[in-house]
């Protein structure tokens, strides 16, 4: 006998006491009423107990009622014809009453079990739409069925084209299943499908002993195909509920299956995209400076012109040949962000020498303009130069293409993750839709594709080569107007001590 039903038996037997006490201490001896009192009591201990609680509860009271209440009183015999028909109705109603009032309760448990388990079921199922990781995803769903059903044994078994199994485990224990079980359990699942009404649950599951104690194995099936097995123990779980959580797992795996192939089919789309807009980008920039540089060549042949002219012609074709090796140079960089051949080399530098570097590099674009520089000296950090100092020149010429007035403001500091970089101007800004794109390749503001010359490469080679380093970029704009692009890159810091 389990302590519940002890204690249950033990109320019973108190109530059955206590009334007994009242109605003798009240000196009652009408039988009906007597006989009423026994029943509530009976009915209390049926709804809170097991049905042979509740018989036992009822032959005390009837006992009872026999002994201290039915003539002759303090003996089990009774004298009156009609007390025996009050014995046993008493009997027969609480025998009956109990048994309905304890298959209620049965009921409404089982009630309450069914919307448990379909709230779980539907926790479960947003658990898994919600899982987007690639690398593990079978081991976060065999933890999502282990927590949302509370179970100490939960794993995912899934067979290789080598004969073996790929185990995921999801609960506390690890259970040790042999091979040769889950090569029966998947044979048998893979046969007819045959829908067993009373269990909810269709063929092939099994049950085994395993460390963990009873495993319970379902097939997992994508249609009428078994893909996998689903290992759980620890707590009971109905089999309909155990082949509605492996439909659920069998869904889980295919949605994986399908973000892959989802993710590899828009991998292949973004690198059409990135080469045609590449070929565009490419047959309208590579076409103005040759054009420039064969009609300076040509005009260099002609003996009519004058000294300075002949100079003016070379001048020209020089600044286009940077042009073109500029472009070739983005184009370059571009490749090697999207092949990941990017590797930083650190180095301890001061936000200072940084700047200088890039200003020396980006001072054709800045000829002529404003340029404020507010760099510290005293700190250095340890980053690559030459990756923040070409990032750095990309911002630079980009505020000077795009804010063609006002002065150019630049400032390299550190803060408590590292280095900082901002490029701040006073042009028109950028619209607010378009800040999470600007840095996407070849992408260029709606208000300047066709009024500013360029390729749309510089500011994604400059996340490209910050991102290599480990830090970010973006962009925001500025009050009253112009914007700010800034750079963040992590990295260890140190004073500088200067030179006696």
């Amino acid at each position: 006998m389990s302590w519940r039903t002890a204690r249950q038996f033990g109320i019973g037997l108190l109530g059955v006491l206590a009334v007994t006490l009242a109605l003798r201490g009240l000196r009652v001896d009408n039988a009906t009423t007597v006989a009423l009192a026994y029943l509530l009591v009976t009915l209390f201990v049926a709804s809170m107990g097991d049905v042979l609680v509740a018989i036992a509860t009822s032959l005390m009271a009837t006992l009872c009622f026999n002994f201290f209440f039915l003539p002759p009183v303090g003996t089990l015999t009774i004298a009156d014809p009609h007390n025996w028909v009050a014995l046993f109705s008493l009997l027969v109603v609480s025998i009956v009453a109990s048994r309905l009032s304890t298959n209620a309760r049965v009921r409404a448990q089982e009630a309450l079990d069914r919307r448990n388990e379909v709230t779980r079921l539907f926790d479960l199922t947003r658990d898994i739409l919600l899982t987007t990781e690639r690398e593990g995803a079978l081991a976060a769903i065999a933890r999502h069925v282990a927590r949302r059903f509370e179970l100490d044994v939960v794993t995912i078994c899934v067979p290789q084209s080598d004969g073996g199994w790929q185990i995921h485990q999801g609960g506390a224990v690890a259970p040790e299943i042999a091979t040769a079980e889950l090569d029966r359990t998947f044979a048998a699942g893979g046969g007819s499908m045959e829908f067993d009404a009373r269990t909810r649950t269709y063929g092939g599951h099994r049950e085994i002993a395993s460390n963990g104690g009873t495993i319970a194995l379902a097939p997992v099936r994508i249609g009428a195909r078994t893909i996998a097995l689903l290992a759980t123990g620890g707590r009971a779980l109905e089999p309909g509920t155990r082949d509605a959580v492996a439909g659920i797992v069998a869904i889980a795996l295919e949605r994986s299956q399908f973000l892959d192939e989802r993710r590899g089919a828009e991998l292949s789309r973004h690198r059409a995209e990135l080469a045609s807009a590449l070929l565009a980008a490419l047959s309208h920039d590579l076409r103005t400076p040759l054009t420039a540089i064969r009609t300076a060549i040509t005009n260099l042949d002609t003996m009519a012109l004058s000294e300075d002219q002949r100079r003016e012609q070379a001048r020209v074709a020089a600044g286009e040949l940077d042009r073109l090796t500029r472009l070739f140079d983005e184009i370059l960089d571009m490749a090697r962000i999207d092949a990941g051949t990017v590797q930083p080399h650190r180095s301890w530098t001061t936000p200072a020498e940084i700047v200088e570097a890039a200003l020396s590099l980006a001072a054709p674009a800045l000829a002529g303009r404003d340029v404020r520089v507010d760099a510290r000296e005293d700190l250095a950090v340890e980053v690559d130069p030459r990756l923040a100092s070409s990032g750095l020149v990309h911002l630079l010429e980009n505020a000077a293409r795009y804010a063609p007035s006002g002065p150019i403001h630049v400032q390299g500091w550190t803060d408590d993750e590292g280095l900082r970089l901002d490029v701040r101007d006073e042009g028109p800004g950028v619209q607010a839709r378009e800040l999470e794109r600007l840095f996407e390749p070849f992408y260029r503001g709606e208000l300047f594709r066709s009024r500013v010359p360029g390729t749309g490469m510089g500011l994604a080679i400059t996340r490209g080569l910050v991102a290599a380093d480990g830090g970010r970029v973006w962009a925001e704009n500025l009050a009253p107007r112009g914007a700010c692009f800034s750079i963040a890159v992590p990295a260890r810091m140190h004073a500088v001590v200067a030179a006696e």
